[in-house]
């Protein structure tokens, strides 16, 4: 005998995917970061990106639209006449037929024959009406009879599907038997529930339930409160679609309900459930109604559950809101999405959720000290590697120049090692790159003693350094005028390229940041990346080049070099007593004390910079002539290219003015 062993393949359906690929948070890393430095907060960036959405993935606000044009489609497509328009059609059919049978009955007494057809032909225009009156009618014709018998039929399969999704499908063609099983399921479910009302049901009594009636309840409930929930939102549909119709026809209806089956106990049954369901569940919508405004027309069951679709879309549309207290995208009903809007939108909504979920537990935003979320170290490393390969692209166009990562090559180990990466010329640090290799081996679970096999990723190479260290300080203008003229989150990117070039190629180096407004302060990348824009007039460069030589005292051994960014004359200067003096214009003072400040620089050796921004003729005659004075560099660039002026500016000063060619940047 031969086996064959067959494997079936499909969607898997057992929750996030554990072969999908890790979500790429740098695009929504970059987007959040952005919004951080125009002065959202953090957690504001991240509600921002995830109702925006990536270049290629919808956000929350687009499925929140395609929700509400759903739920605009349902309410223009359909009108609730469906069961009566079919109840019409079948009377209709009924009356028809008896007339032609009493047309054709050449037998009958001609007094019965009249007095039939002027029975028929009064019948009330009232379908409900009609239908009650012809309930004790002794029809003649066996179609017309069958006709009138579809009637009852199709009401008891309507108003079961109402509170039973499917029922009137599956019991049509049924038997007497079928549905006296339905009117015991009934009978037990009641029962169930009643004891459920007072706490004295069990599990036995559920299961013995779901065993003798489960196969009527398709959403496969596993306790009695699951049961409550599945059809405490069914029944409240079906009330809301009653109350959507208009008086009329809701009369019509209630008065039709009695010939359901023509089982008087039927609707007693569904009475007594309704009454057990609103008491357990009286937090469900009981009296809400919608405006139908289509041409479809949609029978009890259907309409019913067009109705629960209705609730799941305005549930779904208060998920994607976010605006509740403690909101998270995990609350996001998938399947519920799925089945509405399709399987495409309830992954673009688990993408989301799962980059929501990342960046918190990622590390890459956690709690400060008050409490508020931050961009985390990690955050910033990431993001000002992005913005530094951003800052070497625009490097590496420039012409003219010759590779000075061999020239740093040849220079003085620093003691430091990183990792290889492609295009890197300095010698290998042996030492960690065999540590490496081993740690690898044993956590692969194999034995070095056996031999190593070096990988890429093992290899680290040693740190040089062409020249001596620098203490660098990076003075940022954040007057108003900055943010005023569109050159804020420039200023932000600059410094973050520049801190992780700092940090990371040239670790012997110092890199201090200084702000200055009104007043001038240090910050670390983190609090200048999240620093919001101040209504605050004043320029106060004088309060920042004090704070530089300090900074620049502290570090006597290393060569000092300044950067500023800048996009006003000075209007501002310190006082004595620490309080600044405001001018507009400046002040001779304010010029007087600045332009000291900067001598005291240059006479220690400082190498200057000037990034004037803007085309202001009296910002660039006065910044000319600051670096006249302490024999430095004016550089104009545009706002765009700020970040690539300044690293360039730095790089320069690093290699104590030899040309250097900016494709050294390819390799960060």
């Amino acid at each position: 005998m031969t086996l064959h062993n067959r494997s079936r393949y499909g969607r898997y359906a057992g929750g996030p995917d554990p072969l999908a690929p890790p979500v790429d948070l740098a695009e929504a890393l970059e987007a959040i970061a952005e919004d951080v430095m125009e002065g959202y907060s953090p957690r504001h960036a991240l509600q921002e990106f995830l109702r925006r959405g990536g270049r290629n993935r919808d956000g929350l606000d687009n499925l929140a639209r395609r929700v509400q044009q759903r739920r605009s489609e349902l309410l223009g497509r359909h009108k609730l006449d469906g069961t009566l328009s079919e109840v019409r059609k079948l009377l209709d059919t009924a009356v028809l037929e008896e007339r032609k049978q009493l047309a054709r009955d050449a037998m009958m007494d001609n007094n019965d024959r009249a007095f039939r057809e002027m029975q028929l032909q009064n019948l009330p225009q009232s379908t409900a009406a009609a239908v009650n009156e012809l309930a004790s009618y002794d029809w003649q014709s066996s179609s017309a009879r069958e006709a009138f018998e579809r009637i009852k039929d199709l009401l008891g399969r309507e108003v079961l599907d109402q509170r039973f999704a499917g029922m009137k499908q599956a019991l049509e063609n049924a038997t007497d038997e079928d549905r006296e099983a339905v009117s015991e399921m009934l009978r037990d479910l009641n029962g169930l529930l009643g004891k459920h009302r007072h706490g004295e049901d069990t599990d036995a009594d559920f299961r013995e339930f779901m065993a003798k009636h489960g196969h009527y309840f398709p959403e496969n409930p596993q306790s009695v409160e699951e049961l409550v929930d599945a059809l405490a939102k069914r029944a409240a549909a079906a009330q809301r679609m009653l109350q959507s119709m208009s008086p009329e026809q809701r009369e019509e209806l209630m008065r039709l309900s009695a010939q359901a089956f023509g089982s008087a106990d039927l609707m007693a049954q569904l009475n007594q459930l309704d009454d057990s369901l609103r008491s357990l569940r009286p937090g469900e919508d009981w009296s809400g109604s919608e405006r139908f405004g289509g041409q479809e027309g949609l029978g009890l069951g259907d309409g019913t559950g067009v109705l629960q679709d209705i609730a799941e879309l305005d549930e779904l549309s208060e998920q994607l809101s976010q605006h509740y207290n403690g909101s998270t995208l995990d609350d996001l009903d998938l399947d519920a999405l799925a089945r509405q809007l399709g399987q495409n939108a309830a992954v673009t909504a688990r993408t989301l959720a799962d980059i929501e979920r990342a960046m918190q537990d990622g590390g890459y935003l956690r709690r400060g000290a008050d409490g508020d979320l931050r961009l985390s170290p990690q955050a910033m490393r990431r993001l000002g590697k992005s913005l530094l390969r951003d800052t070497a692209k625009q490097l590496s166009g420039r012409q003219g120049r010759r590779d000075t990562r061999v020239a740093g090559a040849a220079g003085e180990q620093t003691g430091s090692s990183r990792q290889w990466e492609f295009g890197d010329a300095e010698p290998w640090d042996v030492t960690s790159t065999i540590t490496n290799a081993i740690r690898r081996t044993t956590a692969g679970g194999g034995d070095p003693g056996g031999g190593l096999r070096l990988a890429v990723g093992d290899i680290e190479v040693s740190e040089t350094e062409a020249r001596t260290q620098a203490a660098v300080v990076l003075l940022a203008d954040v007057s108003f005028s900055m943010a005023a003229e569109g050159r804020w989150v420039p200023m932000k990117r600059t410094a973050l390229a520049l801190h992780h070039l700092v940090s990371t190629r040239f670790r012997g180096d110092r890199l201090q940041l200084i702000t200055f407004g009104r007043y001038a302060q240090s910050m670390d990348i983190g609090e200048l990346t999240a620093l919001p824009a101040f209504r605050e007039q004043g320029t106060n460069l004088h309060h920042g080049l004090l704070l530089a030589g300090r900074f620049f005292r502290q570090h006597p051994s290393m060569q000092p070099v300044l950067l500023v960014v800048t996009d006003g004359e000075p209007t501002a200067h310190l006082l004595g007593d620490g309080e600044s003096w405001f001018c507009w214009p400046p002040d001779p003072e304010t010029i007087r004390v600045t332009v000291a400040e900067l001598d005291r620089l240059g006479r220690a050796g400082t190498q200057a910079t000037f990034f004037r921004l803007g085309d202001d003729p009296g910002l660039e005659r006065f910044v000319r002539r600051l670096a006249r004075r302490v024999d430095g560099r004016v550089v104009a660039p545009d706002t765009g290219d700020l970040g690539a002026a300044v690293v360039g500016e730095y790089l320069r000063a690093h290699f104590r003015g030899r040309a250097y060619d900016d494709d050294w940047a390819a390799g960060i």
